[in-house]
């Protein structure tokens, strides 16, 4: 988490999510990502992702079908060495840990090159899974479920709806290697 702010990947402010949360949810809308990061709720508030009329909900599992999260705003901050306390206060392994970052850093060149232009809606969350789940390697939302799919525990999520350039972005696949190894898996969900 400190590399991602320190080398000018992400900004803060950050926040820490505890809970049960989908690593395929959408980050901007419906999640308790997003409402941690448009909302900005106290600490402490429990939040649960959008829920839908009944007869626009769809079973199908997400991205294709709803995200079903229920979390707590455990901590936020300014300073990110501040994460690294909170951090050791949840409960990793019983309950889905995330960090969300409020955006992007477009300061860094690297990042804007990847990018159309800055938007500060592309956030960044950090997963921590408390049990795996699936994410698509390459899939529409709007879609019928299908393969393939990788089964997670870690993993780094941001939106990408300007990028320019296909595959993993270059300044955060440089920090995931260095801390997780050369073996990464890059996927994207779009719709």
């Amino acid at each position: 988490m400190v590399d991602l702010a320190r080398e000018r990947v992400v900004c803060t402010p950050w926040a820490l999510l505890a809970g049960e949360l989908c690593v395929n949810a959408s980050l901007n809308w419906g999640s308790v990502s997003g409402q941690v990061r448009w909302e900005n709720p106290e600490i402490g508030t429990a939040l649960h992702s959008e829920e839908y009329p009944e007869g626009l909900r769809d079973d199908d599992p997400p991205p294709w079908g709803d995200s079903h999260e229920r979390a707590r705003l455990l901590a936020r901050g300014e300073a990110i060495l501040d994460v690294l306390p909170a951090l050791e206060q949840a409960a990793y392994g019983k309950e889905d840990v995330a960090v969300v970052f409020s955006h992007l850093d477009f300061t860094n060149r690297a990042i804007v090159d990847y990018f159309q232009f800055e938007d500060k809606r592309t956030m960044l969350v950090a997963f921590a899974l408390a049990r795996p789940q699936n994410r698509p390697l390459s899939t529409n939302d709007g879609w019928k479920p299908h393969e393939p799919v990788h089964l997670v525990r870690t993993c780094l999520v941001h939106t990408f709806k300007l990028a320019i350039d296909d595959g993993p972005l270059p300044p955060l696949t440089s920090i995931a290697t260095r801390h997780f190894g050369p073996a990464l898996v890059n996927g994207e969900t779009w719709g």
